[in-house]
C-alpha cells in the first residue's frame, strides 16, 4: 500500500489556520462565545458584556443572579447585552442564557479578571520546570482563583469566537497554566479576599507587532514595513491556498509513480543482493556492496502558511475574540523578540547589538499596543503591567555595552502611559537562559504594582526610578523616585545556581562619562535618597549610565527590597 510521508510542522499549523479562520457562528441554536463557561470570573462593579449568536430576530434572555437583560439578534444573528454591574462575591452565581434553546453556566464567581499575554515567559508554565515548582505545585488548590488558557490560533482578519475552557485552579489545572500569572493571581487573590480569574493568551516567541491591530499599525508611517509585510502576505495566502490542490496533487502523482516503479526495482535488486551476500558468506568470501536506499528528489509541499510572528496575526486570532469580556487589567511579559539577534560566545549568549536600533522603535510600538488595546476595549485606561526584561547573556565586562538595556530603556518611558506599571527583574534573570526559573518574584513584583495602578493602596510598588541628576564639580548627584524608605545596596532574591550572594560592599553598575562621551567604571556611593557617582578619571562628568548592558551587575534597591531600573541620564547614540 502507498504511504505518504508523515504532514510536517507547517501543513499542520496550515490546516490550524484553515479550520480557525473559517469558523462561523453556527445559528439555529442560540450559543456563546467562547469565553464564557462553568466555572468562569466576571468583572465587578462594571457592566457586564454578554454576547454570542442566534438565528436573525430571535428573542435572547440572560439572566446572571438577580438582573435579567433581554435583546434581539440582528440581522447577522449576532446580539449582546450589558449586565448590570455585580459586586465581588465567593458564592457562585449561575448565568442562564434562553433562546429558541437554553444554556446554563453554573460556578460563576464575580470579582477581578486580569488577561495575561506576551511572549515565552509569560508563557512558562509549571512543565517547564521554576525552581520552586516542588514546593509550589501541591499547594495550588486556590478555589476562587480561575484559569483560562487561550488556545492558540492565527489569523488574517479579527476573528469574533475562539475556544478554551474556564478551570478552578488546582495542582493539576495549573499545569499547563502561565507561572507568572499563577503567582500575581494567587497574590491577589489572597490579599484583596476575592475572587481573581486570569485569562492566558500568550505566544512564545513572538514580537508585539503580532499583538497589535493593523488599524493601530496603520496610524504609524514608521510601521510601514510592519503593515507591507502583512499585505503582503495577506495578498499571497489566498492565492497560494488556491493554487495548493493542484501542486498536492502533482506531488501525489510523482509519489504514486515513484512508489510504483522506484521502490519496486530497489526490493528486486535487494533480494539479488541478498542472494549475492548469502553465496559470499558462504564461500568465506567478503559480501557486494549493499544497494542504498532510493530517495525521491521531490519534496512534499508544504501547505499555505502563515507565520506567527506575521504583524497582526495573534491580535485577531487571540485578542479580538476577548472584545469585549469585561476586566480589570493587563499583565505582560514580552520584549526579547523585539531587542535584537541572540548568538552564542565561548559558551554565552548575547545579544548583537547591531538590532539595538529596535530598542527605539519599541519606544513608539510598545506604547502603540497599550493605546490600541485600550481603544478597541473601549473600558477606559485600564492597568497596563509588563515587566521589564531580565538580566540575560554575558555578564557585562565593559561600563556602556547596549544591548538589551535600549529595550529596557523603551520599556521604562512606556510608564509615561497613565495607569500602567513596570516589574523590575534586572536582578533575577539566568545569563544562560532566556528563561530564568524564578517565576514567583515576577510574579510578586506584578502583584505589587496591580496593588498601586490597579487598587489604589499606598504601597511601596516598585524599585527606584531614575529622576534627575545634579552636576557637582567633578562628581555627578542622581535623584529617585520611588525609593521607598531609602536606598540600599543589596544582592539579589534568586540566582541560578541556589546560592544567593551576601550583600554588596559597594554599588556596582554604574558609568560616567564627560563631554567627550567616553565612558568609564565609576564610584557610587548613597547619600540619603541620592547615589553620588564619580570617577578620577573623568574631571568634567556630564552622564551617567546605571546597568546599561544585557546582563549587568545591579545591586541598587529600595530598602523594601525592589531592585532600581536600569537607566541612562544621556541621548547619545
Amino acid at each position: 500500500m502507498t504511504k505518504f510521508p508523515a504532514i510536517g510542522r507547517f501543513v499542520g499549523l496550515s490546516l490550524l489556520f484553515f479550520f480557525f479562520i473559517s469558523v462561523r457562528p453556527s445559528l439555529a441554536n442560540v450559543r456563546l462565545s467562547g469565553i464564557f463557561g462553568s466555572h468562569m470570573v466576571l468583572e465587578q462593579d462594571i457592566k457586564i458584556p454578554v454576547w454570542g449568536w442566534a438565528d436573525p430576530g430571535e428573542d435572547v434572555t440572560v439572566t446572571l443572579g438577580d438582573h435579567t437583560a433581554k435583546t434581539k439578534a440582528d440581522a447577522n444573528g449576532n446580539w449582546r447585552v450589558d449586565l448590570d454591574p455585580e459586586k465581588t462575591t465567593a458564592t457562585p452565581l449561575t448565568l442562564t442564557v434562553t433562546g429558541k434553546n437554553s444554556l446554563k453556566f453554573d460556578d460563576v464567581l464575580i470579582g477581578d479578571v486580569w488577561i495575561c499575554s506576551g511572549q515565552s515567559n509569560m508563557e512558562f508554565s509549571f512543565k517547564w520546570g521554576p525552581h520552586n515548582a516542588v514546593t509550589e505545585l501541591p499547594k495550588a488548590d486556590e478555589p476562587q482563583l480561575r484559569l483560562f488558557n487561550v488556545i492558540k490560533n492565527i489569523s488574517l482578519k479579527p476573528v469574533t469566537d475562539l475556544k478554551g475552557e474556564w478551570k478552578v485552579c488546582s495542582p493539576t489545572s495549573v499545569v499547563d497554566f502561565s507561572a507568572v500569572g499563577y503567582f500575581f493571581g494567587r497574590e491577589l487573590c489572597h490579599s484583596l479576599n476575592r475572587p481573581i480569574g486570569l485569562i492566558s493568551a500568550p505566544w512564545s516567541g513572538l514580537p508585539a507587532q503580532s499583538f497589535i491591530s493593523l488599524s493601530a499599525l496603520q496610524k504609524a508611517p514608521s510601521f510601514g514595513n510592519y503593515t507591507s509585510n502583512y499585505g503582503y502576505i495577506a495578498d499571497k495566502y489566498p492565492k497560494d491556498k488556491e493554487a495548493y490542490p493542484a501542486i498536492l496533487a502533482e506531488w501525489q502523482a510523482k509519489w504514486k509513480q515513484w512508489n510504483e516503479t522506484v521502490i519496486p526495482a530497489y526490493n528486486q535488486s535487494l533480494k539479488q543482493w541478498q542472494t549475492a551476500a548469502d553465496q559470499a558468506k558462504a564461500s568465506g568470501q567478503p559480501a557486494p556492496p549493499k544497494p542504498t536506499p532510493p530517495t525521491p528528489n521531490f519534496k512534499y509541499p508544504n501547505g499555505p502558511y502563515v507565520e506567527p510572528s506575521t504583524p497582526t496575526v495573534i491580535y485577531n486570532g487571540m485578542i479580538a475574540p476577548l472584545i469585549p469580556y469585561a476586566f480589570k487589567g493587563v499583565i505582560w511579559y514580552q520584549g526579547e523578540s523585539n531587542g535584537g539577534k541572540i548568538a552564542y560566545e565561548n559558551g554565552f549568549i548575547f545579544a548583537d547589538e547591531s538590532n539595538a536600533y529596535k530598542g527605539g522603535e519599541y519606544q513608539t510600538l510598545f506604547p502603540r499596543l497599550i493605546s490600541d488595546w485600550r481603544e478597541k476595549w473601549n473600558q477606559g485606561d485600564f492597568p497596563f503591567l509588563y515587566v521589564q526584561l531580565a538580566n540575560f547573556t554575558k555578564p557585562q565586562v565593559e561600563p556602556s555595552e547596549g544591548g538589551w538595556a535600549y529595550l529596557r530603556e523603551a520599556q521604562l518611558k512606556t510608564l509615561a502611559l497613565p495607569n500602567t506599571g513596570m516589574a523590575v527583574i534586572i536582578d533575577i534573570g539566568d545569563p544562560n537562559s532566556i528563561h530564568p526559573k524564578d517565576k514567583l518574584d515576577v510574579g510578586l513584583r506584578l502583584a505589587l504594582a496591580a496593588k498601586h495602578v490597579a487598587y489604589g493602596q499606598d504601597i511601596v510598588y516598585s524599585g527606584p526610578i531614575y529622576d534627575s541628576m545634579t552636576v557637582e564639580g567633578n562628581k555627578i548627584r542622581l535623584t529617585f523616585k520611588d525609593t521607598g524608605s531609602g536606598l540600599q545596596m543589596s544582592a539579589p532574591p534568586w540566582t541560578p545556581t541556589g546560592v544567593v550572594a551576601p550583600a554588596p560592599t559597594e554599588l556596582t553598575g554604574f558609568a560616567i562619562a564627560g563631554a567627550d562621551k567616553k565612558w568609564v567604571w565609576a564610584k557610587a556611593q548613597i547619600d540619603g535618597n541620592t547615589v553620588v557617582v564619580s570617577s578620577d578619571q573623568v574631571a568634567a562628568p556630564v552622564a551617567v549610565r546605571y546597568g546599561w548592558a544585557s546582563n549587568p551587575a545591579c545591586d541598587l534597591y529600595n530598602k523594601e527590597g525592589l531592585p532600581a531600573s536600569p537607566f541612562r541620564t544621556d541621548n547619545w547614540p
